[in-house]
């Protein structure tokens, strides 16, 4: 049996995870930059609706919705109501952005954008299959950064060089914690 060395874990680990670690870079520097561009899903179709609501905001509930958009013959999932606003969510896409006092709104039908899109539901998938997976993975990227610290010889070891970029690179993350504090 071949004896298991840092650098063979390393990179094989590394191999196992290029794919994911790519697609995770990609979609979190988009997740990122969310305010100025969401590739997620774009826009297939909408149109104007009108819907009439209560006076009660409180009164809006999905008892009321569903009753309320049964002629655009789609299935409620969720809504929410924010700055005057009431946002309800079907199945299969739909998002339908209303104003709460006058009740004018958009019917959006959206897709998601290929590749990105799924790509950045990765970061927002919450099923057991997932979570083990993305456990697993970090794990792996934790024995990935420990078995990395050990692989250079000579004058850029961990113990003579390594060291001091790491404390580098960890100190970035603990500032930026500290001022959001």
């Amino acid at each position: 049996m071949k004896k298991i060395t840092n650098r063979g874990l390393h990179r094989d680990i590394a191999y196992f995870y290029v794919g994911l670690l790519i697609m995770f870079s990609f979609s979190g520097i988009i997740l990122n930059h969310r305010q100025d561009i969401y590739p997620k899903e774009y826009v297939i179709d909408s149109k104007e609706v009108n819907i009439t609501l209560p006076e009660d905001a409180k009164e809006i509930n999905k008892e009321f919705l569903v009753n309320a958009t049964k002629e655009l013959k789609l299935t409620y999932e969720n809504h929410r109501i924010r700055n005057g606003s009431l946002r309800v969510y079907f199945d299969g896409r739909a998002i339908l952005d209303a104003d709460l006092k006058t009740g004018k709104g958009i019917l959006e039908f959206k897709r998601l954008v290929p590749f990105v899109g799924q790509s950045i539901l990765l970061h927002q998938t919450t099923n057991s299959f997932w979570i083990w997976y993305s456990d697993i993975f970090g794990i792996s990227i934790l024995v990935l950064s420990f078995t990395g610290m050990f692989i250079s010889a000579g004058k850029n070891t961990f113990k003579k060089r390594g060291w001091k970029l790491a404390l580098a690179g960890l100190l970035f993350p603990v500032i930026f914690l500290l001022l959001l504090a």
